[in-house]
Formats: C-alpha cells, sequence, structure tokens
C-alpha cells in the first residue's frame, strides 16, 4: 500500500523475539534488525499469517473502520457486500440478524460476494476450455497473485488473467446500482486490503472503496445496542449468489465453474495452505506437469484467513459454511446469474486484468560468502548444521542467505547464542575468580601494611633490650676467658649470644619489612635451610619431627634468613598445637622451576570460622601470653616478599577425620619465575 498506509506493520516495544512471525511467513517478509521484527511492505504479500502467530499481538495491521464510518456519512448508495465465509465467522447469529444488522449500521443494500463468484468461475470455465493446452494459475486469491509478483516473475504470464470475486462483485454491482455507489467489502483477508488499494484509478470507476476484516466489523457492531428481538430476519439484497458461495473452501472454484479435478489426468490441480502453495509455485516454475489449471490459496481455504476473527477450528467453519449453502438453494441461482452474467457484459462489465512483475527475490549467495556466514554461527562442517528452526529459516544455509541479504542476524541462532552465552558465562565465571584474587591481594596488602606499621614500632622497643643483653653476653664471654670450670656457661652465653644476634636480624628484618625494602636473594641450598631451622627449636621430648627431603636440585634463590624465620615459626605453633605430643612431617621437593615446603602435624587444628584469619596480624588461637598474632602475618609477609604462596588446610573436628595442620609453602626457584 501507498499515501502512507501500510499493511502490517510491527509494534517494536511488544515484540519478544521469538521469531514466530519470520517462521511462518511464505513470503519472508519480515526483517530482523537489532533483534526487532520489522515487516518490509515491499516484500509483504497480506496473507496475516504473523498476526495469527503473534501472541503478543505486537502486529497490527492497517484498519478500515475510519474510511468504513466515513463513507456511511455520505448521501450516496452505501452496499456492503459480504464475503462467502461470513457464516464460519459469525455461526452465533442468524445469517438475517447479521444483514440487519448492517443495514442498522448504515449501509442500504448488503449482497453477497459471492454472487461475484458465479461471475467469475463463468469466466474460468471459458478460459480452460478455450485454451486446452495452457496452463494458468487461478488469481482468486491475492496473496497468491503478490506472492508471484514478487518472487516467481516468470510465471506471472500463466496468472489467470481474471479478477477476483471481489472485483468482480464491486464491478457488477456498480453497474446494476449506480456508479457513484460506495461499496465496502467485508471479509476474511487482510491482502484484500492491497488488492482493492491496487484497483484505484485503473478504470474510471474504483470497484471498491473500503475493506473491512471480519474482526473490523465486530469491533463496529461493539458500539452498536441491540438485542435479537429487535432485529429482523432480512436476506441478501440481489443479485443473489449460486454456487459461488463454495469459493472459501478448497475446490469451492473448480465445482462453481463446473471443472473436475480428476486424479488421473491431472488437468486441473489444487492446493492450499502456506506450505504446500509454496511448494506447487516452485515445481510449476520448473513443470506444469500438463496441468490446464492450478487452483491455489495462500491459507488453508478462505474459511481459515487471517481476519475471520473466530476460534473455531477447519472442520468447525467448512461445516459451518456447508451448512450455510445447504439451507440456501444454489443451483437456480447459478442459472440466474448466467444470464445476468451475458447481461452485465453488454453492459462493458470487465472482469479481466493485467499483472505486472517485481522481483524481489533475494539473489543465492555463493558458498564462500555462505561458509563464512556459517562459520560466525559456529557451524564449520555440515554436522554443525542443526536445521532446528528457531531461527524462523528451515535451514541453517536458508538463515545465511537471509543474513547475507541483510533480512537476518546472527544472534538469530538459538544454539549458537546458547553456545555463547556458556562460553560468556564461563568468562565471567573466570573474571569472577580473578577478581576475587585482585580482592584477596588487595585485602593482604591491606594486612601487610598494618603489620608493617606495627613492626616498625616494635622493632624499635626491642631493639634496646637487645642491645643491652648482647653488650652484657659479650662482657660475660671476655670475663670468663678459656677457663675450664666456665666451659657449660660459656657455651650457654654463646647460644645467647647467637640467638640475640639472630632476634637483631630479625627486627632489623621486621624494620626492612616495614619499610618495603626487597629482600635479598642469593643461592641457598633448601635443604641445609631446614636443618638450620631445626637448631633453632627447643624441640620437647613428646615431640618428633621427621624431615623427608626429595630435591633433584636443592639450590635456590632466597633470603635464607627470612626463610629460617618462616620456618621456626610454623614448627613452633606445630609444637604448640600438640601439648600432649606428636608428630611434625616436614616434606621438602621440587618440581621443574618451582620448589615446595610442607609443614604437617597432627595437632589440635583450626576451626573453619578462623582458618581464613590466620594470616591476619594479631590474630591468634593461643591463649592469652602465649602468643602475639604476629607469626604467621610475618610468615605471610615474607613468602609474599618472594613472590611465593602459603596456603593452609586444618580439621580440627575428629568427627571429619583426622586432626591437624598442613601448610605449604611454594618458591620460584631463580627471581624471574613469578
Amino acid at each position: 500500500m501507498k499515501d502512507g498506509k501500510t499493511l502490517i506493520k510491527t509494534i517494536p516495544e511488544r515484540c519478544k523475539m521469538c521469531y514466530t512471525c519470520v517462521r511462518d511467513c511464505p513470503a519472508k517478509a519480515i526483517r530482523v534488525k537489532a533483534g526487532q521484527a520489522e515487516v518490509l511492505p515491499e516484500r509483504c504479500i497480506g496473507c496475516g499469517n504473523c498476526i495469527i502467530v503473534c501472541s503478543q499481538k505486537a502486529k497490527e495491521y492497517y484498519s478500515s473502520i475510519d474510511e468504513t464510518r466515513e463513507i456511511l456519512k455520505t448521501n450516496s448508495k452505501k452496499i456492503a457486500i459480504l464475503a462467502p465465509s461470513f457464516p464460519a465467522s459469525f455461526s452465533y447469529i442468524h445469517s438475517g440478524y447479521l444483514i440487519d444488522l448492517l443495514k442498522k449500521i448504515g449501509f442500504d443494500h448488503v449482497c453477497e460476494v459471492a454472487f461475484g463468484a458465479d461471475l467469475v468461475a463463468y469466466e474460468y470455465k471459458k478460459l480452460v476450455s478455450e485454451n486446452p493446452d495452457k496452463c494458468f494459475i487461478a488469481t482468486t486469491c491475492p496473496g497468491v497473485v503478490s506472492y508471484v509478483e514478487k518472487y516467481y516473475p516468470r510465471l506471472v504470464n500463466v496468472l489467470a488473467p481474471i479478477v477476483s470475486p471481489m472485483i468482480a462483485a464491486g464491478r457488477a454491482l456498480k453497474i446494476l446500482y449506480g456508479m457513484d455507489s460506495k461499496i465496502v467489502f467485508i471479509g476474511p483477508c487482510f491482502a484484500k486490503k492491497e488488492e482493492a488499494f491496487r484497483c484505484k484509478g485503473r478504470t474510471n470507476v474504483d470497484p471498491i472503496d473500503a475493506v473491512l476484516t471480519f474482526i473490523e466489523l465486530k469491533e463496529m457492531l461493539e458500539d452498536v445496542n441491540y438485542a435479537l428481538k429487535d432485529l429482523e430476519d432480512s436476506d441478501f439484497d440481489p443479485p443473489k449468489a449460486g454456487l459461488g458461495a463454495l469459493f472459501p473452501i478448497r475446490g469451492g472454484l473448480l465445482q462453481a465453474a463446473e471443472l473436475q479435478e480428476n486424479l488421473i489426468e491431472s488437468k486441473i490441480q489444487s492446493a492450499e495452505g502456506k506450505d504446500d502453495f509454496i511448494q506447487a509455485i516452485k515445481e510449476f516454475e520448473v513443470e506444469f506437469y500438463g496441468a490446464n489449471l492450478l487452483e491455489i490459496l495462500c491459507c488453508k481455504g478462505c474459511i481459515m484467513g487471517a481476519g475471520m476473527g473466530t476460534k473455531e477450528h477447519y472442520f468447525a467453519r467448512k461445516t459451518a459454511v456447508s451448512n450455510y449453502i445447504k439451507s440456501h438453494t444454489r443451483v437456480e441461482e447459478s442459472k440466474n446469474n448466467y444470464e445476468l452474467y451475458k447481461t452485465l457484459k453488454n453492459r462493458g462489465l470487465d472482469l479481466h486484468v493485467k499483472f505486472s512483475s517485481a522481483n524481489y527475490r533475494s539473489p543465492v549467495p555463493d558458498n564462500d560468502i555462505l561458509s563464512s556466514i556459517l562459520a560466525r554461527m559456529g557451524k564449520n562442517k555440515e554436522e554443525d548444521e542443526l536445521n532446528c528452526g528457531a531461527c524462523g529459516y528451515k535451514t541453517c544455509r536458508e538463515h545465511a542467505a537471509a543474513i547475507a541479504s541483510g533480512l537476518a542476524e546472527n544472534e538469530m541462532c538459538l544454539p549458537n547464542t546458547i553456545e555463547r552465552l556458556k562460553k560468556s558465562l564461563s568468562e565471567l565465571q573466570d573474571s569472577k575468580g580473578e577478581i576475587a584474587k585482585i580482592q584477596e591481594a588487595l585485602f593482604n596488602a591491606e594486612k601487610l601494611a598494618s603489620m608493617g606499621q606495627l613492626s616498625a614500632g616494635i622493632a624499635h622497643e626491642i631493639n634496646n633490650p637487645l642491645g643491652i643483653i648482647l653488650l652484657n653476653s659479650n662482657v660475660l664471654l671476655e670475663e670468663i676467658g678459656n677457663r675450664e670450670e666456665y666451659k657449660q656457661l660459656k657455651e650457654d652465653l654463646k647460644l645467647i649470644v647467637e640467638q640475640a644476634e639472630r632476634c637483631k636480624k630479625i627486627v632489623s628484618g621486621l624494620l626492612n619489612f616495614s619499610r618495603i625494602n626487597k629482600i635479598v636473594r642469593i643461592p641457598t641450598d633448601i635443604e641445609a635451610l631446614i636443618n638450620d631451622s631445626l637448631r633453632s627449636v627447643m624441640k620437647p621430648e613428646n615431640i618428633n619431627i621427621k624431615i623427608d627431603c626429595s630435591f633433584i636440585n636443592p639450590m635456590a634463590e632466597v633470603e635464607g634468613e627470612k626463610i629460617i624465620q618462616v620456618l621456626v615459626n610454623l614448627i613452633k605453633n606445630s609444637i604448640d598445637a600438640m601439648p600432649s605430643g606428636g608428630v611434625i612431617n616436614i616434606s621438602a621437593f621440587d618440581k621443574e622451576e618451582d620448589f615446595f615446603i610442607i609443614v604437617k602435624d597432627n595437632g589440635v587444628g583450626i576451626s573453619e570460622s578462623n582458618i581464613n584469619r590466620v594470616f591476619e596480624p594479631f590474630f591468634t588461637t593461643k591463649s592469652i601470653g602465649k602468643g602475639t598474632g604476629l607469626g604467621l602475618a610475618v610468615s605471610y609477609g615474607i613468602i609474599k616478599m618472594h613472590k611465593g604462596s602459603i596456603t593452609i588446610k586444618s580439621n580440627a573436628d575428629p568427627a571429619k577425620g583426622p586432626t591437624g595442620s598442613e601448610i605449604t609453602i611454594t618458591l620460584g626457584r631463580k627471581v624471574d619465575t613469578y
């Protein structure tokens, strides 16, 4: 349609990207752009399938209600012509009452479109008999005509050059009731709106002035207050219809035109419904198969048109139409109408039409383009093409071709979208893990900062008494000299001096740590380092320490004193965790460029509620006076300064298994390992 009128369009805010309309559109006249389904007017054939299948009511059609109301206000003769499928839509009201209702809302006459179908049937009978060697496609369905014109232009020349029953009835009634009459078609088809619009201006007088669907008529009747008792049982105004009333049912044209569908000769063939009519046209483009006439309906009969406005199923609708025809004798009217047909022809009735072609067939992309598009959707092999139809296209290749033509998007492929969502979810999970690590690092950095501030203050306080201890111990050593009687005392004083010197180094280390000084790595024998750490620990008799070192190469670049400080702290913690005695297992090994030290005990363990706090400054599970809560915090800082890691596993619940703790230190062999 033109003049700013669009037959069918999408309401964007209601569209939920289900692609149902794409799937059910026989012309693939719906483009998906930025996730929104958009009806392309130039490709649309007006079948209305998209309106039927859209559960969200996201498709709206051009309404002719206002046009009709304006017509009803005029002084012209107003004629409503009712499509023969009306009994299926208005099964709840007697036909005579419906006719009277139409007159009550302003129509002067109510006639049958089926009369126009009778006229058309005579033309088809004549066409087939005069052209026994030719094949024609019936043009009673405007959706089929539009489809052929737009997508099979090679078949335009075999479209039967005969107008539809609607146009035939309109032209005939203008002759009978006056050329200034206003005729409103009422039927089940949206495509009729387009057909009527296209006919405007082709002749001196437009045959149809407005087109209402049954849905629109029902909407208009809702505004009319009426009671059945106030309605009269009216009849259609002449001319009365004959067997043309069968047109909305498959084969109706053939029976009305006295043409028989012979299954042996196959001279007359018929097809209906969106799948069958497309397949029939596709096959007839290649071969006519000896047929004279192909009767095709876009819907499964006009009784299944998108504008019917009823929820009744197919057989209920068909029965309603059949029963109406049975109750109204049609054979005699058919004979009378033939005489009227000849009279109208003599008065200038033209039932012929010319069709035009406008090829909207999308070009088929070459295989390289298709393969590239399929690859973007994760379909690199033939078995990857699931052909599930979720995108609205029958095959993955059809979808790819639509993408190439700008009608579809990659995101419409549901399996590929699911895979990409899975991948994105996995990446998000990975990102979440990375964020957790960063948060942990920030948290630990805060701990290290607070620990550094504290250790600086403590170091300054400890340095003074350490200096006094060292000074007096060295003075005593000088006074004792080499006297034999003070040999044991001399050894004790040496140990005091040695450990005081060690404390001084530790204090110096705390000061350096608080100033974020770098560690000094030198090649060190890790196994010797472990043994040295044991000499700095007073081991109770009820504690057994086992060492298991299995190095391929025991040398690593570390600052030995700091690693000893860590090991001594861990060993002392294990001893404190086993007041009744136990075993400490120290194992060490290397693997490629990493080495590992594991300190494991069978002590009381650490509860789950405390396990995440063990490296916090000042946190301790020991009793008051037994620990400062700095040992593991300092150890954590030393290991982190070595760019290593320290982890802990512990169980304090005997019901869950043996109690105890296991701390694992992981360090790089060389400075640039991490």
